[in-house]
């Protein structure tokens, strides 16, 4: 029901700063939780962040809390990841998704839709 495209992501050094864009299409984002999720090499794909409907209320995982930061415009149709004092652990492909609901936020199958995800690179 609801398209997403990821963009922003890029090579970064250690310490510095990204923010991804996720725009969706369609006419009731509103109606839908918002997450990001990451998957480096080898790896299983992994929780970040998630907010919802309304933006109101935000969960992150403990591994990035305190350093990123999730937003949604809806009026833009549009959700953010803000990432700070980034490291190389945080390397990998990022992804957008949507689900409804406010439940087992780090469940991926419990989301519906996936963007296709932006590749971020952080270098030591």
């Amino acid at each position: 029901q609801v398209q997403l495209v990821e963009s922003g992501g890029g090579l970064v050094q250690a310490g510095g700063s990204l923010r991804l864009s996720c725009a969706a299409s369609g006419r009731t984002f509103n109606s839908y939780v918002m997450g990001w999720f990451r998957q480096a090499p080898g790896k299983e794909r992994e929780f970040v962040a998630a907010i919802s409907r309304g933006g109101s209320s935000e969960y992150y995982a403990d591994s990035v809390k305190g350093r990123f930061a999730i937003s949604r415009d809806n009026a833009r149709n549009m959700v953010y990841l803000q990432m700070n004092s980034l490291e190389p652990e945080d390397t990998a492909v990022y992804y957008c998704a949507a689900r409804v609901g406010w439940i087992k936020l780090q469940v991926v199958y419990e989301y519906d839709s996936w963007g296709r995800g932006t590749q971020v690179t952080v270098s030591s």
